[in-house]
């Protein structure tokens, strides 16, 4: 212990001398209160359950500010060049003009397996060009996809168009995205997208 001796004064010295200096350890600085967590991200809305605005045979996510309405009485045949395209009828209609754009996916069921179901509908169209069917999937679930170019004799143009098709109990149902124009079309694909990778079975 002699040894450290002359440590010990000297540390004693010196503490001394800061004391008499008026020289005096600062307290440490309060901490930073903690700041509010950020509000969680809103979950998206769904479609096609009960009490939604469409009650259909799947169910999928809604991008922001996309509004669906239900086709009213689309079975009637007085309507059925508006609301029928091959086999498939029309059921619902989610508009993207809130979003910022012009177009809209719509929602169609038709009787039997999704591939000829979706081949009918593609085929009733006309004026298609460039068709190309893949097998993917939609959520959980086998589906088929179509993409093709459509012929607007109206307009005098040509626009991108796409649509997937899965099999439900109660039969085939498409959701097609078209739009204004090619440009609208791709503009509207993160919607398509959410609401194919969120499809489930109502």
């Amino acid at each position: 212990m002699p040894a450290r001796a002359p440590l010990l004064r000297t540390a004693l010295l010196a503490a001394a001398l800061l004391t008499a200096c008026g020289t005096t350890p600062e307290p440490a600085a309060p901490a930073a209160a903690p700041t509010a967590a950020s509000p969680a991200p809103k979950a998206p809305k769904t479609l096609g359950g009960p009490g939604t605005a469409c009650v259909l045979p799947v169910s999928f996510s809604l991008a922001e500010d996309w509004r669906p309405e239900a086709i009213d009485d689309p079975e009637d045949p007085e309507f059925a060049a508006l609301t029928r395209q091959g086999p498939a009828i029309v059921r619902c209609e989610v508009d993207a003009k809130r979003a910022g754009n012009i177009g809209f996916i719509r929602v169609w069921t038709a009787k039997g397996p999704a591939r000829p179901a979706l081949e009918g509908f593609v085929r009733a169209a006309k004026k298609t060009s460039d068709v190309v069917y893949r097998d993917t999937r939609a959520g959980g679930l086998p589906a088929v996809e179509v993409t093709y170019t459509f012929h607007n004799e109206v307009l005098g143009e040509s626009k991108e168009e796409r649509a997937f098709a899965v099999a439900t109990p109660q039969g085939a149902v498409i959701l097609h995205l078209g739009g204004l124009d090619t440009e609208e079309h791709r503009a509207m694909l993160p919607a398509y997208e959410l609401a194919k990778s969120s499809l489930r079975l109502s």
